[in-house]
């Protein structure tokens, strides 16, 4: 007796093979955010690295071998470090423009009929995370000079759509609040107002009297006829003041300036003035401020003197609370800890 043998495995027909699925396309919001994210941290991350790059360039006069001699001894940490300390009101200004900027942009085009193209800085304000805005605006209160500090209120508001009415649902509130927070306001600033009257700085009172003014009406959204003209006339407007604002933070140097008293001869003293460049247990390596490298041999070295750049001597008498309104909170709170001294007569003197 034979054993029952298994029914034969039913082979599916050629013709009934499902093919893989295909993937569907990433949905166009999405490609476009992804797009606008890499742009955005593209020109965050790439425009210190030129400009780093190009103010070496600058303070080496130009020349190749004076380029790659700074470029062989200034490190990449260094460079880094330099750019932070001169160039981080321009950076975190340019952030907060486009923030600001990006958020009025974004509530008006909302409001436009569907298909309308989003603006440059729309994009880059829907695809940065709400921390990185918060951040550039912290770095801005420590880096602006006091003066321009009121600034940031408009801005802010802007950026994070604070409308008054916000504050409170109901109008009487409201209104008390905002006048409690301009009170408070005048009370801070009141005795630079008068100085500033005083001395006839109609700049410096502008700056400090006109933007708490300005914050209560610039959140969006905006008429949808001046919306996209609006849109590329404030991206070429931040671009040129970028231009603008990056040619004295190229020219500024990242080497800090000293007079170097050697002995040039048996009892015959020279001041050199110059950047260090490097420091050996051979050479001390100076970039000269009317162009070329002198190397001076350690052993006929005898003073070395910090001279401040004439960018840091101030130009106004205005104080805000003991801190010079060109000083910033991070500048100021330093002066605190370490006065200024002294200019040693060597700066003075020495050409």
């Amino acid at each position: 007796m034979t054993a029952p043998t298994a029914p034969p495995a039913s082979v599916a027909p050629a013709g009934d093979v499902q093919a893989p699925r295909p993937v569907p396309p990433p949905a166009e919001p999405d490609a476009r955010r992804a797009r606008a994210t890499q742009s955005f941290w593209t020109a965050v991350v790439g425009v210190p690295a030129v400009f780093s790059v190009l103010r070496l360039g600058v303070e080496a006069g130009g020349e190749l071998q004076t380029t790659l001699l700074l470029v062989a001894n200034v490190g990449t940490v260094n460079l880094l470090a330099g750019f932070l300390t001169t160039a981080a009101a321009l950076l975190s200004t340019a952030l907060v423009a486009i923030f600001a900027l990006g958020a009025v942009l974004r509530v008006s085009v909302e409001r436009m009929p569907p298909g309308t193209r989003r603006p440059l800085f729309a994009r880059w304000v829907d695809s940065t995370p709400a921390w990185f805005a918060v951040a550039s605006f912290l770095l801005a209160l420590v880096t602006w000079p006091l003066l321009y500090l009121p600034l940031l209120l408009p801005a802010f508001v802007a950026a994070f759509q604070l409308s008054p009415e916000r504050l409170h649902e109901q109008r009487a509130p409201r209104l008390l609040l905002l006048a409690a927070g301009f009170a408070g306001y005048l009370w801070l600033l009141a005795p630079t107002l008068l100085d500033a009257v005083r001395q006839g700085e109609t700049l410096a009172l502008m700056l400090l009297v006109v933007p708490p003014v300005v914050a209560l009406f610039v959140t969006g959204p905006l008429p949808a006829a001046v919306t996209r003209p609006l849109a590329s006339i404030t991206e070429a407007a931040v671009l040129a003041m970028l231009v603008w604002a990056a040619l004295p933070v190229i020219t500024t140097p990242v080497l800090p300036l000293t007079v170097t008293t050697v002995e040039s001869s048996p009892g015959v003293m020279e001041d050199v003035r110059g950047h260090v460049v490097t420091v050996d247990d051979v050479d001390v390596v100076l970039l000269q401020e009317r162009g070329g490298v002198r190397y001076l041999p350690i052993g006929l070295v005898r003073a070395q003197v910090l001279c401040p750049s004439e960018d840091e001597l101030p130009r106004r008498q205005l104080r805000v609370r003991d801190f010079h309104v060109e000083d910033s909170l991070l500048g100021g709170l330093g002066r605190r800890v370490r006065p200024v001294h002294r200019i040693d007569a060597a700066c003075r003197t020495v050409d």
